[in-house]
């Protein structure tokens, strides 16, 4: 099977240009002009009218919630939503139920995201049994079954002792260790940035140094074993200094932040509004500032969306009461694209780099965030000039808790290619 997509606009040489992208047998064939003249005619023509055609996108961490949480999402709508933002890879996190703690449940999952998923669904594993408590996985049985890294993400480790093993573990058998970076003692049940906005609302803060003091717990053991050690949605300016430092120092360690850290503050919170409420929380304008300085120093090394899906009874109420989390991975191009491209802070590769090359470079998945003769046909076609409306009936999610439905943004994506076949289109929106 072949098929040719004519009148792409590519990201080469540090811009834009016009080429012709063949694929056959799932796999980018040639990229150039008059392709037919020395391939002869495709069996199917995809013009993509002079659209920006970006390697498929990947993100790091999304939120399935299959099995066990399917109100909320499934891998089926899940996978579709990713597709409709551009993504044709993402990692699968483990706070799901039964959680994937040994190699026989990773192995299940990593056969039903291979069978049933619209793209590519790489699968984490926990850190510990259980995901919370202080006994270790089989890193190498886990492994072997699929796992692509570990996480405990939803809960920090608590234990230092437990951490260092744990780090031990996976350095053996070259699993990253991804970390959500919250210490329990420091948290003190807060449903918001700790701060002058929270005190005005009346509700109860979560303040900086509890995901600081974690991260700079976890660059001391990272740095005595070894491991690639990897900090979960940064937030706070205190975590990036670290992070910075310890980069410099020469530890392997790596960062994402997440669009919301980037575009909103705590300021944003003018009233009680559960679709504000995520873990981290949305942090002060001085920590959004410092994100968005180590996202452009280089500090940061990907954006990753944290997709977390909940039902809207789950969202409703009080911030006290509803769910953490807001689903990300439909609208994380466009607002990126909006607010860092169009604005000329960011090149449009600079962000490809961000959102697809580095994520997958970083996280040994070979295959993914690339557009090159060669290369797995995983692409996206993105209208990057006409403005639009995010709106919740256009998500495909079964998740709507998203601060961003009503901005104008760029950057639609019009279509989805996951191995040279169509995984979303237009068409599908509801």
């Amino acid at each position: 099977m072949t098929t040719l997509i004519k009148n792409a606009q590519i990201w080469q040489q540090d811009r834009l240009q016009t080429n012709d992208i063949l694929i056959e047998d799932g796999r980018i064939k040639a990229i150039g002009h008059q392709l037919h003249e020395q391939f002869g005619p495709a069996e199917h023509v995809i013009c993509a009218d002079g659209h920006f055609v970006s390697p498929g996108l990947v993100d790091v961490h999304v939120h399935l919630r299959d099995p066990g949480q399917t109100a909320k999402e499934t891998l089926a709508t899940g996978t579709l939503a990713a597709a409709h933002g551009g993504f044709t890879t993402i990692g699968a996190m483990p706070n799901v139920d039964p959680v994937p703690d040994t190699p026989a449940k990773v192995a299940k999952m990593v056969a039903r995201n291979q069978q049933e998923g619209h793209v590519h669904v790489a699968q984490y594993a926990s850190i510990t049994e259980q995901r919370t408590s202080e006994t270790l996985v089989d890193f190498e049985g886990i492994k072997q079954a699929g796992a692509f890294a570990v996480s405990n993400d939803g809960s920090g480790v608590q234990t230092a002792g437990t951490m260092l093993q744990a780090m031990q573990g996976a350095a053996k058998v070259g699993l990253p260790l991804a970390a959500h970076v919250e210490d329990d003692s420091l948290y003190h049940h807060g449903v918001m940035n700790a701060g002058p906005v929270a005190d005005r609302l009346g509700l109860p803060g979560i303040n900086n140094v509890s995901e600081a003091a974690q991260v700079a717990r976890d660059v001391m053991l990272a740095e005595a074993s070894g491991v690639h050690y990897h900090v979960c949605h940064v937030s706070t300016a205190e975590s990036l200094r670290v992070i910075r430092d310890a980069k410099r120092a020469g530890i392997n360690v790596t960062c994402e932040v997440s669009p919301h850290h980037l575009l909103l503050s705590d300021e944003d919170i003018t009233m009680d509004n559960p679709m504000l409420k995520m873990n981290p929380p949305l942090r002060s304008p001085k920590d959004r500032a410092a994100m968005v300085a180590g996202l452009l120093d280089g500090t940061i090394d990907m954006v990753a969306t944290d997709h977390a899906p909940h039902t809207d009874a789950e969202k409703a109420g009080s911030m006290k009461t509803a769910s953490f989390g807001i689903t990300g991975i439909e609208t994380a191009f466009a607002v990126m694209y909006t607010t860092f491209v169009k604005s000329h802070l960011l090149t449009l590769g600079r962000l490809i780099e961000l959102m697809s090359t580095r994520p997958a470079q970083l996280f040994g998945l070979t295959d993914a965030g690339q557009l090159a003769v060669g290369a797995p046909a995983d692409l996206a076609i993105i209208d990057l000039d006409h403005e639009y409306e995010i709106q919740a009936a256009q998500m495909l999610s079964k998740g709507h808790n998203s601060p961003f439905i009503g901005r104008h943004v760029y950057g639609d994506v019009l279509m989805t290619l996951v191995d040279g076949q169509k995984a979303y289109g237009k068409d599908q929106q509801a």
